[in-house]
């Protein structure tokens, strides 16, 4: 009876502990979600603002010739993409998730790509689906990370055609999995910001060259897009780990009533033996 009580014993101590890094971890967690949400909603700005002075350019210099410019810029006409994952556990469903659907999308491209992956459990698995992955990197582990993590992609992937993968926030703890291609620039995106009305009565006026504030305006765009695929996977990461944190807590509360009532019934049940014991006894000196 002693030996199944401190067993039980050890096993509740056990569970809690593991509560205790379970909630902590659920704190980390919710804090990283708002900090990648607000980072996204502040590049929003800055975002609208690249858009407004491509357009300008575009309704300046055409479409066209920036279109052919920008794919003899862009590198060797190859086909890249850059997926999004994670290089940490308990995150669900969330590598699987986007490394399908990146699976699923190239292999409909019906042509080799070369794949970057963020994140080396999320690049196991487009190893594993038969993917060439050029090349792996860390995921950023606070929003100032991220800035480093873009310009390595960008020195990396000079390929003519960049796809981007990552999973992008919907609600609460969901997320959905979202492709976007950087490159080359859609014609359909270029007239639309062309002809998007100026928000000013003052018409802007391109100045320093035509085609020089077209080229930094494209790389501060293409800085932007990454960035903001990176918070965003980053944000659905951490909702994916807070939900699986949640359902865990949970779990591990549902152990602990039972190691409980379990231990409660043997302690109940050593304190019968022993009255029945006391009450054997002295029956036995009363007969005597």
């Amino acid at each position: 009876m002693s030996d199944n009580t401190a067993s039980l014993r050890k096993k509740i101590e056990g569970a809690g502990d593991l509560q205790t890094v379970v909630r902590t971890m659920k704190a980390v967690a919710a804090s990283s979600i708002g900090q990648y949400e607000k980072s996204v909603a502040a590049l929003g700005d800055y975002y609208r603002s690249v858009e407004l002075g491509l357009g300008a350019c575009f309704r300046e210099g055409g479409l066209a010739p920036m279109i052919s410019e920008q794919k003899n810029q862009t590198g060797t006409g190859a086909i890249g993409a850059v997926v999004f994952g994670s290089d940490q556990g308990l995150v669900g469903s969330f590598n699987d998730v986007v490394a399908d659907f990146a699976v699923t999308t190239l292999t409909a491209l019906r042509s080799k790509a070369e794949v970057w992956a963020v994140g080396e459990r999320v690049r196991a698995q487009l190893a594993g689906a038969g993917l060439l992955v050029k090349g792996v990197f860390s995921v950023p582990n606070s929003v100032n990370s991220i800035t480093p993590l873009v310009g390595q992609i960008l020195l990396q992937s000079e390929v003519g055609e960049l796809h981007l993968f990552y999973n992008r926030p919907v609600s609460g703890a969901a997320y959905a999995p979202v492709t976007q291609r950087l490159l080359p620039l859609d014609e359909s995106w270029q007239r639309n910001l062309a002809e998007r009305p100026w928000p000013t009565k003052i018409l802007p006026e391109v100045i320093g060259g035509g085609a020089t504030t077209l080229r930094a305006l494209v790389r501060e765009y293409l800085f932007v897009s990454l960035f903001r695929a990176c918070a965003e996977s980053l944000a659905s990461e951490n909702a994916s780990r807070l939900a699986a944190m949640q359902r865990a807590d949970k779990n591990i509360d549902e152990l602990l009533q039972d190691l409980n009532r379990t231990s409660h019934r043997l302690r109940q049940g050593g304190i019968d033996e022993e009255l029945f014991d006391v009450i054997s006894g002295f029956e036995a000196l009363v007969g005597v």
